[in-house]
């Protein structure tokens, strides 16, 4: 007990030291951010906003001409929201998986970390939300499937549903308006998992032709801190076979990717990634990007493109000449876990139906919060064009976190669905 008070205290004014840093971020969004000196320190500059619940009727801000509503309540550790053709919605719930401390600073940062998690205990599990009478509510809220393991991304094509485990793509049958599923799963194939599991979502997404699934792998360090042999098969997204499970590396490099989503004009599949930690309050930027077939985006040896991290050794040249940039930065640390397109947003205004929302989970390693909000990026041309919009903010009052957006989605009747896993609430927003 005297060792863990000890790590705890330590912890705490580790906290008050590094608590300064950050500043205005607005010169990195967009293509070309900026990219400041490189800080390198024993221990980085850490802030979380701890979590304290929604109180009762409290909802986060949204942009005018908006309105927000809870859709559902009552989540354990909600982390994604899945629509299907019928307009029913899923809610996947994550128990997330518990990783080995390897370095005494890893007791440092999970401790500080936990202050921005949910304490509500996560259940590994998908629930089934039917709004038939679309008032906005759910008459129906079942089980759909209980006993997953970490389950984050899912992908309906025909009568095969299919669920991202941390370690495994697993296939259901399924037919339209079913509310629970007891078949047992398929193991289309395999993932990376444990035993250290750092990035455990798994992000999942079928091709347009829905002849392939595409699932993000996120890196097992922040920058190979557990070794290389840790990191095989990971910082990447695949392609799998829908069919036979056979999969190949479709792109590399990729730290953490998420939101995986095809942009709808030109078929084009993009991700959002969470950058490397413990270079600076404003490196590096986090981003979106489409993904090109057989590129390197950089992880661990450079970032946004050819800029060397000194810290992994060996170096790897050869890598670093042919990693490419990403096509648009969100700004340092945000933590983007979501991401859809709006072209079937028809609740929304029609400025908010060409574009994407990203949800921006929150930082915790820099001094001034960065995130927290769900943003709208518009597009032309199947690009980016311009900088984000605060769509939904508000999720942290007096520095408290009363949620953290995670997962985004768009309705059956084309409002945007919110997955907050602070509040467990699934939010919904709609035009006034």
């Amino acid at each position: 007990m005297k060792t863990r008070a000890f790590t705890v205290s330590s912890a705490m004014l580790l906290l008050a030291a590094c608590s300064s840093g950050g500043g205005n971020t607005d010169d990195q969004v967009g293509p070309n951010p900026k990219l400041p000196a490189i800080n390198q320190y024993l221990v980085p500059p850490m802030h979380v906003a701890s979590v304290e619940p929604w109180a009762n009727g409290a909802t986060p801000t949204v942009a005018a001409g908006l309105q927000i509503s809870a859709f559902a309540t009552g989540f354990h550790n909600v982390r994604s929201v899945y629509t299907l053709p019928n307009g029913d919605v899923l809610a996947v719930e994550a128990k997330a998986p518990e990783e080995p401390v390897t370095r005494p600073k890893d007791i440092v940062v999970g401790f500080i970390q936990g202050f921005g998690h949910s304490k509500v205990k996560g259940e590994s599990r998908i629930t089934l939300l039917r709004d038939a009478d679309g008032d906005g509510k759910p008459e129906v809220r079942t089980v759909l499937i209980n006993h997953l393991n970490a389950p984050f991304g899912v992908a309906l094509v025909g009568g095969d549903l299919y669920v991202a485990d941390t370690d495994a793509i697993l296939r259901f049958p399924y037919q339209p308006g079913e509310t629970r599923i007891t078949a047992k799963p398929t193991v289309l194939t395999e993932l990376p998992g444990g035993p250290i599991d750092h990035h455990w979502t798994k992000s999942l997404v079928a091709s347009p032709d829905g002849t392939k699934l595409y699932v993000g792998i996120g890196s097992n360090s922040n920058i190979t801190e557990n070794g290389m042999e840790a990191e095989k098969d990971r910082a990447r997204i695949w392609e799998v076979d829908r069919v036979t499970g056979a999969h190949r590396a479709f792109a590399t490099g990729l730290r953490n990717p998420n939101g995986l989503s095809f942009e709808p004009t030109s078929n084009q599949l993009w991700a959002v990634v969470n950058e490397r930690d413990e270079l600076g309050p404003n490196l590096v930027p986090d981003y979106m990007t489409s993904v090109r077939d057989g590129a390197f985006y950089g992880w661990p040896y450079s970032y946004f493109g050819q800029n060397i991290d000194p810290r992994v050794e060996p170096q790897r040249p050869d890598l670093v000449a042919r990693a490419i940039p990403p096509d648009y930065a969100l700004s340092s640390h945000v933590a983007p876990l979501g991401m859809t397109f709006s072209a079937n947003a028809a609740a929304l205004p029609p400025q908010y139906r060409s574009g994407a929302f990203v949800g921006e989970h929150g930082s915790w390693n820099r001094g001034q919060l960065n995130g927290y909000k769900v943003v709208y990026i518009a597009f032309a041309n199947g690009r980016p064009a311009g900088k984000p919009i605060d769509v939904v903010t508000g999720f942290v009052k007096d520095g408290k976190a009363q949620g953290r957006p995670v997962g985004v989605a768009i309705d059956g009747r084309g409002a945007l669905l919110i997955a907050d896993d602070a509040g467990n609430v699934v939010w919904r927003v709609s035009g006034r």
